[in-house]
């Protein structure tokens, strides 16, 4: 708990006691250094602890007892005496002057301790045979007495020492906000300045361990994964030391919030990663960047970060505290950066980038030898078929593949991209995992979309007839390019994409028109995609119809002839038959709407199917009844006939087709009305406007115009 100085006096008392407090700091680290240049002969063997340990470590305890008196009255200060500012930069200098000298002696020192402990241990008793199951000897574990006690005082005075000049560096870093008149640092900002699992004992621990791993990693440089399961087994054999030797010692020098076994992973992760980071990597992307792409090359870099991202899984479950830190502490990027051997390409983005290309090599390396096997196309209606029927009520409830209708290839497409999307996410970072993943699965993505395009780009919409084979083509690009869609709507929707889209936009200033979603670009090009293969299809049925039906819509005599039999009475329908010349158009009509019931997804089915019905629709409503046809008896039963027939044909996708045909529907409506009906309306209409606007109401109206009512009328033939 921190006891703030009691101003009692004066402001050149408050000089004088600074004068004489930085006097004792200065006096004390002398005596530590004097102490050390008389002993600098001393062996610094494993058979003892250095003479005058104890005299040295009273020193060192006076001069940090001095050090933190100084740094609560210039706290003090700061916050009371803000004009003060020369004082305070006076004392520092000095302060930091001592300092330089008193850090290095004291790591020295500490160094010393160690060594006369036996640190570090041996890594193997007979060459590199070492048993796994054979736990490395540890000196903290081991050391008892006179060892045990002078080492933990020298533990809880070097991490009193580092502790006040992390107080240090936090108040100059706020003087120096102040003097920018920017606000002072809040407290979640301070946490993250803090937030370093780096210790100075915990280093010291490992740094005359690094030397003697580095013999072993030499000879295992073709081997890495040696080398990580080395890191790993003398990390997990000296856990023990830190749980129930360092951490009481840690908690003693009230580090609040550190945990040595945290500490401990981070520093010989970071060990690894200096190895790999001066060793492996530069080799590695010198000899990629020579274009010496080979199979050997690639499999080296993927083998390598397969065995960095395992171990990097494996370091944080031994880092997993027995009782989980409480506050914001793992809520930071830092604390899992600080963990993360990935943390190498923060530093550099250039192997992050080589990477991400790599992978993308061999993604697209799979899905090319996947799309030479046309059975990756291939899409068995046969068995959709057979649950078709059962299936009809929950059909527009689509979850898997086979819901969709999809090529088994997007199957082995979106593995392919998720599998790159979960290297990425082992990353530390949101900015690494934005840059891995769109330099990766994004691009990886666009390329087999650009595959479903030209598949639908190489066929001809426009000529006269489609063929069925192209038919089922663009179909099941269209349920690929719609189950894509899905997928990527349902991997927006996580909070990890949701989180890195709001980052992403926060680095490149896009706040005021944020991403929808993370793949809102390739969202867009799929619906892009299968709007512009549907408007096709659409086309080109419509176009194949108008070809076929083009006698029978130009047969005017077949609507406006009388039949003198039935000259006085609506003809039965049960007499009437389909025109000659519209049987053909119906049946491909047919034809080819049950190929995409049978083809394509339900989702995009309704949709089609009832555009093409619109389109029909208007078709038909342009070309016979505003046509200036003067419809007899026998050509309206005639017309209605034919109509009810293409009704039929989307009968089975709902109960009243015909009400998707409304500009039709109304048409027949006007033409079999009775005579007296329509000199009504035309009497209506030639009245005032309001009961011009009344009359389609009451006829119940609702897409004809009444121009268009009035033209069809009277182009009707009655007989009176």
């Amino acid at each position: 708990m921190e006891v703030l100085p009691k101003f009692g006096f004066s402001d050149a008392e408050t000089t004088l006691k600074l004068e004489a407090l930085v006097g004792e700091l200065e006096d004390a680290t002398f005596a530590i250094m004097s102490h050390s240049r008389n002993y600098i002969l001393f062996n610094h063997s494993n058979a003892s602890i250095p003479s005058g340990s104890g005299q040295k470590q009273g020193k060192l305890m006076l001069a940090i007892t001095s050090m933190k008196n100084i740094e609560e009255i210039l706290a003090s200060v700061a916050r009371r005496r803000p004009l003060w500012n020369h004082l305070v930069m006076a004392v520092d200098s000095r302060v930091e002057n001592t300092f330089s000298l008193l850090r290095p002696q004291a790591l020295m020192d500490h160094r010393a301790l160690l060594a006369s402990l036996g640190w570090p241990p041996a890594l193997s008793k007979s060459g590199l045979e070492w048993d796994k199951s054979l736990e490395i000897p540890n000196p903290l574990v081991l050391m008892e007495g006179e060892k045990k006690e002078i080492y933990s005082q020298s533990f809880v005075e070097l991490c009193a020492l580092q502790h006040l000049q992390a107080q240090r560096e936090e108040r100059l870093l706020g003087l120096l906000e102040n003097q920018k008149r920017h606000k002072l640092l809040s407290h979640t900002n301070l946490d993250r300045q803090t937030c370093d699992y780096s210790l100075w004992t915990i280093d010291e621990l490992v740094h005359p361990i690094a030397s003697r791993m580095e013999y072993h990693f030499s000879r295992w440089f073709n081997e890495p994964k040696f080398i990580f399961a080395l890191v790993y087994k003398i990390t997990r054999d000296f856990m023990d030391g830190m749980d129930n030797v360092l951490q009481p010692l840690m908690d003693q020098a009230r580090l609040v919030g550190s945990s040595a076994r945290e500490a401990w992973v981070s520093a010989m992760g970071k060990l690894l990663t200096k190895y790999l980071e001066r060793q492996v990597f530069p080799l590695l992307a010198k000899t990629y960047d020579a274009r010496n792409q080979t199979m050997d090359v690639t499999s080296s870099w993927l083998q390598l970060v397969d065995l960095m991202i395992s171990f990097d899984k494996r370091m944080k479950v031994l880092a997993a505290s027995v009782t989980p830190l409480m506050g914001p502490l793992s809520e930071f990027e830092e604390f899992s950066r600080s963990l993360s051997i990935l943390s190498i390409f923060n530093e550099h983005s250039n192997w992050l980038q080589t990477w991400a290309e790599i992978e993308l090599n061999v993604a697209d390396d799979k899905l090319k030898s996947e799309l030479e096997d046309e059975r990756s196309w291939f899409i068995d209606f046969r068995k959709q078929s057979e649950f078709s029927h059962n299936k009809e009520a929950e059909s527009f409830l689509l979850s898997a593949r086979e819901d969709y209708k999809a090529p088994p290839i997007v199957d082995s497409v979106i593995k392919i991209a998720w599998s790159m999307i979960e290297r990425g996410q082992a990353l530390p970072s949101k900015p690494m995992k934005i840059q891995f993943i769109r330099c990766s699965a994004n691009i990886f993505l666009k390329h087999f979309f650009t595959i479903l395009f030209e598949r639908c780009q190489n066929i001809k919409f426009m000529a006269a007839s489609i063929g069925d084979d192209e038919l089922l083509r663009v179909a099941g690009a269209v349920n690929a390019a719609r189950f894509c869609e899905s997928v990527m709507r349902e991997w927006s929707e996580d909070v990890v994409f949701l989180e890195m889209s709001a980052d992403e936009d926060e680095q490149k200033g896009n706040c005021q028109h944020p991403h929808v979603s993370f793949f809102e670009d390739e969202i867009n090009y799929l619906v892009e995609l299968e709007i512009d293969c549907l408007e096709g299809i659409m086309s080109a049925l419509l176009l194949e119809f108008d070809a076929l039906c083009w006698c029978y819509v130009q047969n005017i005599e077949q609507w406006e002839d009388e039949n003198i039999e039935f000259k006085n009475e609506m003809l039965d329908e049960e007499l009437m038959t389909v025109s000659p010349g519209f049987v053909e158009a119906l049946d491909m009509l047919k034809d080819r709407i049950n190929i995409l019931k049978l083809s394509l997804n339900s989702q995009d089915f309704l949709d089609l199917w009832r555009s093409i019905a619109g389109g029909l629709d208007h078709f038909i409503f342009r070309s016979i009844p505003l046509r200036d046809i003067k419809f007899s008896c026998q050509g309206v039963n005639q017309f209605r006939t034919d109509m009810k027939t293409l009704f039929l044909v989307f009968s089975s996708f709902c109960a009243r087709p015909e009400a998707f045909f409304p500009f039709t529907s109304e048409s027949l409506k006007l033409l079999t009305i009775h005579c007296k009906d329509a000199d009504f309306l035309l009497e209506m209409v030639s009245k005032s406007e309001s009961e011009e606007e009344e009359c389609p109401r009451l006829l119940g109206l609702s897409h004809v115009t009444i121009s268009q009512a009035k033209l069809i009328v009277r182009n009707r033939k009655f007989v009176r």
